[in-house]
């Protein structure tokens, strides 16, 4: 074992002290420690590096030309850390630097990209590097801070911060009823044309339940299928077809009555368990100051229940 790998910052404190002082008891005295405990750390130092950094005599202590040596490299550590302490310090009082957010896509730019210009602007020193992907990424691969993600919570290595239980739509444009017609159950899917998010996973599958019953899973032959949630909206706002979508998505075009919910009577899905939007980041004791404060933005920009479900 190396013992120089246990010297620590207070005895680099006594060790720098003894030097400016030449005198174990005027820095017993200012530490408020006896002076044979102030002695024994000096030698402890001088074993651990094994050079004799003070000559002692009943008269003085004084350096020697190790110990010269030393207090320089002593100092600079000291100051070194005292200036991480600082810099650490700063970063609880005012956000800033990089953080590095990952989010799915058409969240990101429906729920999260337009509320960053009042977040800068709360917190100017705070610079904001936003990756969108739909996949699932490794935040210590791919060195991320926060990721907002939709899905089931289960990675015991991560904390959470859950914004809202996401629901799902079936809905159509007021053009495509007339039409079409309306549908009465899950069972005329088929006889409707359907517009089919296909990502990462697959296509989407359009699962159907009524009060406490179990969750049942009508397959349907899209008329249009598509990696990208806003091409889908479109055509659906054109009266192409059907869509199964998230109210996050959804919700305006329902609120507008560019598109008028079907089958209300029954809950709908794409995945029989609940579905979470939150803020993950790795579980940490300490979550930094940046993380805590977006995350904290988010929640009260949302609010609860958040504003696409109002």
């Amino acid at each position: 074992m190396n013992l120089a790998n246990s010297i620590d910052i207070r005895t680099l404190r006594f060790f720098i002290s003894v030097y400016n002082a030449q005198n174990f008891s005027v820095v017993a005295r200012k530490e408020d420690v006896s002076a044979s405990m102030i002695s024994r750390t000096i030698q402890q130092l001088e074993d651990a590096l094994g050079q004799q950094l003070f000559y002692r005599n009943t008269r003085a202590i004084t350096p020697t030309e190790s110990g010269k040596l030393f207090f320089e490299y002593a100092k600079k550590i000291t100051e070194q850390f005292d200036e991480a302490q600082k810099a650490l310090h700063d970063r609880t009082i005012e956000p800033s630097g990089l953080i590095r957010i990952n989010a799915p896509v058409f969240f990101g730019q429906r729920h999260i990209a337009p509320w960053l210009p009042e977040l800068s602007e709360r917190y100017p020193r705070l610079l904001i590097e936003l990756v969108q992907t739909d996949e699932f990424i490794d935040p210590f691969r791919e060195s991320t801070d926060l990721i907002f993600r939709i899905g089931t919570l289960t990675d015991s290595s991560f904390h959470a911060r859950i914004f809202a239980t996401q629901k799902y739509h079936l809905a159509a444009s007021a053009q495509y009823i007339a039409r079409y017609g309306t549908i009465e159950n899950p069972a005329q899917i088929n006889q409707h044309k359907c517009l089919v998010y296909n990502g990462f996973e697959g296509p989407n599958r359009w699962l159907f339940k009524m009060g406490d019953n179990e969750w049942i899973h009508y397959p349907v032959i899209p008329a249009l299928s598509s990696n990208n949630a806003e091409s889908l909206m479109t055509a659906a706002l054109g009266g192409m077809g059907m869509v199964l979508f998230p109210d996050w998505l959804i919700g305006e075009a329902l609120k507008k009555g560019e598109l008028i919910q079907l089958l209300p009577q029954y809950e709908v899905s794409i995945k029989p368990h609940t579905q979470h939007i939150a803020a993950i980041y790795p579980n940490v004791r300490h979550p930094p100051l940046n993380i805590r404060v977006i995350i904290d933005y988010f929640s009260e920009v949302y609010g609860s229940p958040p504003y696409w479900q109002k």
